[in-house]
């Protein structure tokens, strides 16, 4: 089964997230299938971009998305 999740990147203290499709068993910073966009928490306000025909594509396929992909 496919997730939409957080994948974090960044130094430390200074976090940034990619919104990856990746397996439900995979770690959190390990293998993912498709790279479909961003959340920057640092940034006034929080910054997201997110590449919408490849999330639409995947959840059509049946990935579903994370609790914090979803908020």
């Amino acid at each position: 089964m496919l997730r939409i999740r957080l994948r974090r990147v960044g130094k430390k203290g200074k976090p940034s997230y990619r919104i990856v499709v990746a397996d439900v068993n995979a770690p959190r910073d390990g293998a993912y299938v498709d790279w479909i966009g961003n959340y920057d928490p640092m940034a006034a306000p929080p910054a997201i971009t997110i590449k919408k025909d490849r999330a639409i594509k995947w959840l059509s396929q049946g990935a579903q998305p994370s609790d914090a992909v979803r908020r």
